[in-house]
């Protein structure tokens, strides 16, 4: 299970801090000038550094490297930083000056911080006429004032996986609204099975955002000056759910918590709300016996939708080699140009998709059967934390989420004082 993917989705879907993103593996980390290659036997000029976070896939360290080694207009050395805190290394390194790379991943593209310091550059014009070839909401995630700032590389989504023949056999459908998912975790529940699993914090944490995605509002209005959600719609949302918790149907403790698909697989529920990344071990333990849906619509208003994350890579305005043109070359011919490593990097090392929509039916593992419709899920009605959806608007939203479900707050009074945060944290990060 890859660790790193639980903390993305913790910053994507602003959890609470349950979802820590660091990878599985053991790799050391440090420069490793073994991944270069070689500018002088090859006839290219010039030295970049390029950063990654350590993936928890067997396999992606040597893969990035071999992708560098590729590269012959100049000699490109990979830095593999291992540990959860890779966001806040990139950070300090950046604001610090010293040792900044040339070409660095950032989740879900570049931070607000990042742009309105400067330390970032412009990639509109590296992706030029390809724009079109990316899934839209993905892109639209790494852009900011109509510039686009990070190239996206690789996609990961959460999904609601169920057992066909369970619900086959309660007389229910495949649900499509949230009344529908209540209805069909009560039918399927049993002694020995829960109805539907999100987490062994009742599922707040990861769903959390899914009360106004799936209510049919944003996080921030069009102007990004308010929230975009104060209206009835969202608020019995919330108090569907925190009926809905203490209905019998939700499963509320089981082996592993919503990263990992193991409740599924082990038969402990009938449907889990869970990531991509299980769909290997759960197609190996229930063969066509499971199918895969987006989070259900609240209300009348309402809509299906997914979360997804996507690391984008990113062309630092003052990196190690001070050769911003030579480093905007070398993104553009990873991330846009080179569409057989693309598929590589999505298809070879676990369950991913590519950010580029034809590059989809070239991936096997999601060419066909639930793979993808998951994919279709992410281009269709994907969703991610918006840019200035700060963490400080973040804490205050799920502490409100919190209070309405756990303790039966009132929802417009709890999401009015959120209102209240969101619009002085938006006056300061807008100055």
């Amino acid at each position: 299970m890859n660790l790193s993917r639980r903390h993305f989705f913790g910053a994507a879907t602003s959890l609470a801090a349950a979802a820590v993103l660091s990878a599985c593996g053991s790799n050391s980390g440090g420069v490793d000038t073994g991944s270069s290659s070689s500018a002088a036997a090859s006839g290219g000029s010039g030295k970049l550094i390029q950063w990654y976070h350590e993936y928890g896939e067997k396999g992606v360290q040597e893969a990035v490297k071999r992708y560098a080694k590729d590269y012959k207009d100049a000699s490109v050395t990979v830095k593999w930083n291992p540990g959860t805190d890779y966001m806040k290394l990139l950070a300090t390194t950046l604001l610090s000056g010293n040792g900044i790379p040339d070409v660095f991943e950032s989740e879900n593209g570049a931070t607000l911080d990042m742009i309105q310091q400067g330390q970032v550059v412009d990639l509109t014009d590296v992706i030029g006429d390809d724009k079109d070839k990316f899934s839209k909401p993905v892109l639209d995630r790494m852009t900011y004032q109509g510039k686009i700032w990070a190239i996206p590389q690789v996609l990961d989504m959460q999904l609601l996986y169920y057992r066909k023949s369970v619900l086959e056999k309660a007389k229910v459908d495949p649900p499509k609204t949230f009344a529908d998912l209540v209805r069909a975790a009560k039918a399927v529940k049993t002694s020995d099975m829960g109805g539907f699993f999100a987490g062994n914090d009742g599922g707040l944490g990861v769903l959390a955002n899914f009360f106004i995605w799936s209510a049919g509002f944003e996080q921030l209005n069009d102007e990004g000056t308010d929230v975009g959600f104060m209206e009835s719609n969202f608020f019995d949302a919330v108090n569907a759910y925190r009926d809905f918790s203490t209905s019998g149907g939700l499963l509320t403790s089981a082996s592993k918590d919503w990263f990992d698909g193991s409740p599924f697989v082990n038969g402990e529920t009938a449907m889990q709300w869970t990531g991509l990344w299980a769909l290997g071990d759960i197609k190996k333990k229930w063969g066509d016996d499971f199918g895969v849906l987006p989070f259900p619509a609240f209300g009348d208003k309402g809509r299906q939708a997914v979360v997804f994350g996507a690391y984008g890579s990113c062309v630092a305005a003052k990196g190690a080699s001070s050769n911003v043109e030579g480093a905007k070359k070398f993104n553009k011919w990873l991330w846009v140009d080179q569409t057989d490593k693309q598929v590589d990097f999505a298809n070879s090392y676990g369950t991913h998709i590519p950010s580029r929509t034809d590059l989809v039916s070239k991936a096997s593992q999601i060419s066909s059967g639930p793979g993808k419709e998951a994919a279709d899920f992410v281009d269709k009605m994907g969703h991610a934390s918006e840019l200035l959806w700060t963490s400080t608007i973040g804490d205050a939203f799920n502490a409100a989420v919190t209070n309405v479900v756990k303790k039966k707050a009132d929802a417009k009074k709890e999401f009015a004082s959120v209102q209240k945060t969101a619009q002085n944290e938006l006056k300061r990060i807008k100055k």
